[in-house]
Formats: C-alpha cells, structure tokens, sequence
C-alpha cells in the first residue's frame, strides 16, 4: 500500500524557513507540526494563562485525499511537562477543508506558559475515513452488551 499524498501549501505571509510536518523517527505515526508566529504581534511568542486557550496558527493548509482525514494530537512531551494538550484531541481535518490548520492548545497546568515560534505543537496522523450510509430501520442485531452501561467498560 503506498502512503497518501498531503499537498501542503503556505498561506500568504507564513514563515517559509519553518518545516513542513515531519516524523521525528521511522516507526512514527504522527508527523510534528509547528506553530507558526511570524509577524511583529507574535514576536515574543504566545502565552497561555492557566486554564488559558488558542487558536494557534501553523502557517499551512492541507489538500488530503477523498477518503482520508487528518488527525490533530497532542504532543505527550508537551503534556507531561508543561501541561500543554491539544483541547478537541483528536481534531478532524476534513478532505474538503482548505483553510490554515490551527491547532487548538489548552493549558492545563498550574503556570503561564508561552508558545514559542516553530515550536512543535501537535502531531498529524493520517487515517481512512470512509464515508458510511446511515438508513433506517425497524429492529438491530442482537449484542452481548446490548443496552449495558455507558463507555466502553459497559458500566455507568
């Protein structure tokens, strides 16, 4: 099986020195993406407050294949040391979507923490997403669990 093709394009002004996503090693399965902050208002970075949230732009936009999505996941270094986590994990990015990937960064540490321009922000995972049909019907398949609890354990 050949791996998909992501094209990936700058917006206007983006920093053209950033890299494009990447995987730090062969067995990877996420591909690091940066935070792009170029310009004057983001010259310092980005700080978060405890509890704080943003947008945080990447400078790119991506053109996935039909049949595919794109994952957004948060960076464990992130989380465990400075409580950093990506707030929707995962996010989708749809095949049909061509706006600037923004990856959502809550702050759920104790401390102010501040984003640095091309600091690796989130990971990128590439996964099939088929689209099924949903149509109606009078009866379902029977099930061990059936109706049995809320989450995966089956209990409340």
């Amino acid at each position: 099986m050949s791996a998909p093709v992501i094209r990936v394009l700058r917006r206007e002004g983006a920093d053209t020195a950033l890299p494009l996503p990447a995987y730090a090693t062969a067995g990877a399965a996420g591909a690091d993406v940066r935070a792009d902050l170029a310009g004057a208002d983001r010259a310092g970075g980005l700080t978060l407050a405890p509890g704080g949230r943003a947008l945080v732009p990447t400078g790119l936009v991506l053109e996935i294949p039909p049949g595919f999505e794109v994952q957004v996941r948060p960076r464990s270094g992130l989380a465990l040391k400075r409580g950093l986590t990506v707030l929707n994990a995962p996010g989708t990015i749809d095949s049909d979507y061509r706006g600037e990937l923004g990856v959502l960064l809550v702050n759920l540490g104790t401390e102010p923490q501040t984003i640095a321009h091309g600091e690796r922000i989130a990971q990128l995972v590439v996964a099939p997403a088929p689209q099924a049909v949903y149509e109606p019907a009078t009866a379902l398949g029977s099930s061990t669990r059936a109706a049995g609890g809320f989450g995966s354990t089956g209990t409340a």
